[in-house]
């Protein structure tokens, strides 16, 4: 059976939809930011270890965070046994337990869901097979999830038994983390960003109090070890991630460094005490 939804409709069949899964949560939306509401509906299954969370988002290919937020990551990583996937050409948005499916227009997206016009069409019974367009929607989504970019994966580990037992739940383990290193690698270049642009402000005024060199390009730009290039030498330096590649800089006094520097050793051996020194390492 296949009913029409729109409005407040469609958002509260969405939520009960949440509520009432026991095993599969399929969430497929190009754009994901959750409203606090279900939040609320799926955090109820934080303890449920067999409730299996998939989530595919898409768009934005070179950068996640305009389709899924960070704090939605955290979100959705809390939980004990959840999927992660990407799909570029993502534009359907279909969600799904193991009893019933939404087909829509709505992304899972708070703003969505508050004020535009969105419709749906919910479908019952996949579980005993009597509805044709849910199978045939089910089948197709089931390949699209198949052929999507598998980015986070944390699975719920259980204690061996013998076969007449039931099994005990013990704990959650990562399997694979593209997400974090991204989000950690987009802190980083924001950071960088900002230090690039107020150092070219700070340059047009006045010598920065505490100034250092890109060990790429000897530039000046503000002195951290921790951050020893500019934002546009990140940027080429993120792309292979090698933190022992051979620089060309000191970043304490900006000379040649003969390939005696990398993000890991930004600072010449002969300079570090003065550096040291100067700057309370």
């Amino acid at each position: 059976m296949a009913n029409f939804l729109k409005g407040n409709d469609l958002n509260a069949e969405l939520e009960r939809l949440f509520e009432a899964a026991e095993y599969n949560i399929i969430l497929i939306s190009p754009y994901i930011k959750l409203h606090e509401r279900y939040k609320s509906s799926l955090l109820t299954k934080l303890n449920n270890d067999e409730l299996k969370i998939t989530v595919l988002f898409g768009k934005n290919e070179d950068d996640f965070s305009k389709s899924m937020k960070q704090e939605d990551f955290d979100f959705f990583k809390q939980l004990p046994n959840v999927e992660i996937l990407y799909e570029k050409r993502l534009h359907a948005k279909y969600y799904a337990n193991e009893r019933k499916a939404i087909l829509t227009s709505m992304n899972l997206y708070g703003f969505s869901q508050n004020n535009n016009i969105e419709a749906g069409v919910v479908m019952e019974n996949k579980s005993s097979r009597s509805n044709n367009l849910d199978e045939e929607t089910w089948a197709y989504f089931e390949i699209v999830l198949q052929q999507a970019e598998l980015l986070y994966s944390k699975e719920p580990v259980y204690e061996k038994k013998n076969f007449l037992s039931s099994k005990k739940y013990l704990r959650s383990e990562i399997k694979i983390d593209k997400l974090s290193e991204f989000f950690n690698n987009k802190k980083y270049q924001k950071t960088l960003k900002k230090d690039y642009k107020r150092n070219s402000s700070q340059a047009n005024q006045s010598k920065p109090q505490k100034s250092g060199y890109c060990i790429r390009t000897g530039h000046e730009i503000s002195f951290n070890i921790e951050k020893p290039m500019s934002y546009e030498s990140f940027k080429m330096w993120n792309k292979y991630k090698n933190p022992d590649f051979p620089e060309k800089y000191c970043h304490f006094s900006g000379e040649p460094s003969h390939g005696k520097t990398s993000v890991n050793k930004p600072i010449l051996n002969n300079n570090w005490k003065k550096a040291k020194e100067k700057y309370n390492l």
